[in-house]
């Protein structure tokens, strides 16, 4: 997962991301518009085409019917390349909101200084989220694990401040057992400040790693303001390196949507995103033209 961490890297932070769940559809025979639904998309899902083509990639999120973004493209004070109100008035304009931004804090800290020009920036996007969304292979271990989680109690607190909610975002490394010690439940969850910092579940990388999403519910209540949706393609035992070989459409794999989405009170969501870390095998565009369908006739009705 080079890729990703190469992606989010900056000097003290990057990448942004998010996805939201509005009114659902009335029941009537006039099929209902897409976006009354506020299904949303982390566009990480769409990497190569934001680089390429910001305004037309936008567009055609748009035109399918998500209302809501996650984004990954923090750097430098600007977003994809855009001034914070520039970028956000891009994205208006097409009718969609910004929800979430994943921002990246480096495991060696964070000065205040850069965490309140972090928060400005993002104030200024008007985003509701900021979502810690990665850890690299060397800080995966327990004493890092809680410098990093300190950190981010210090990051959240400076984000509250603007009105903003730091999260943190999930993959599998997290449920590994260290010598007896199975760091999400045994670190993140009891050392986050749960008035502070939300979780993004990951569906697909939690399933992954075995965990059963609705018992995380049942367990934490009100802890995963944000979900991303995202599906497999294949059963495995579980594991924990980051190999994500059968990512597929939301609606198209295994994982029980209709369940998840059904728990959504006790999880205390408030948006929800699709994502597809493998840019849909290279047919991004097609494969979240499936999710957004498959969410709006089967799933969110």
């Amino acid at each position: 997962m080079k890729n990703r961490r190469d992606f989010l890297k900056i000097s003290a932070a990057g990448a942004v991301g998010a996805m939201v769940l509005g009114p659902v559809a009335c029941t009537s025979a006039v099929t209902p518009d897409r976006k009354s639904f506020g299904v949303g998309l982390q566009l990480y899902t769409i990497r190569d085409a934001m680089a390429a083509d910001v305004v037309g990639s936008l567009q055609k999120v748009s035109d399918m019917g998500y209302k809501n973004l996650e984004l990954a493209g923090y750097s430098n004070g600007k977003f994809y390349g855009y001034e914070p109100a520039e970028f956000k008035k891009i994205v208006e304009d097409k009718g969609m909101q910004i929800i979430s931004s994943h921002t990246q804090v480096e495991a060696a800290g964070i000065t205040m200084e850069n965490a309140r020009k972090m928060a400005d920036d993002h104030a200024a996007l008007g985003v509701k989220y900021c979502v810690q969304p990665w850890i690299n292979d060397e800080d995966r271990n327990i004493e890092t694990y809680k410098r990093m989680i300190a950190d981010w109690n210090q990051v959240a607190s400076v984000m509250k401040e603007v009105g903003i909610q730091f999260g943190y975002h999930n993959h599998n490394f997290e449920f590994a057992n260290l010598d007896g010690v199975v760091p999400y439940y045994d670190i993140f969850m009891p050392e986050m400040d749960k008035n502070l910092i939300t979780m993004e579940l990951d569906l697909y990388w939690a399933t992954k790693a075995g965990q059963d999403p609705v018992e995380m519910f049942d367990k934490y209540p009100g802890r995963f303001q944000l979900l991303h949706f995202k599906d497999m393609a294949k059963q495995t035992d579980p594991y924990f390196e980051v190999v994500k070989d059968d990512i597929t459409s939301v609606g198209a794999g295994l994982i029980d949507f209709n369940r998840i989405y059904a728990a959504r009170e006790k999880a205390g969501m408030k948006y929800l995103f699709v994502e597809d870390d493998n840019q849909g095998n290279g047919l991004p565009f097609e494969g979240i033209e499936t999710s957004i369908t498959n969410l709006t006739t089967k799933i969110l009705v």
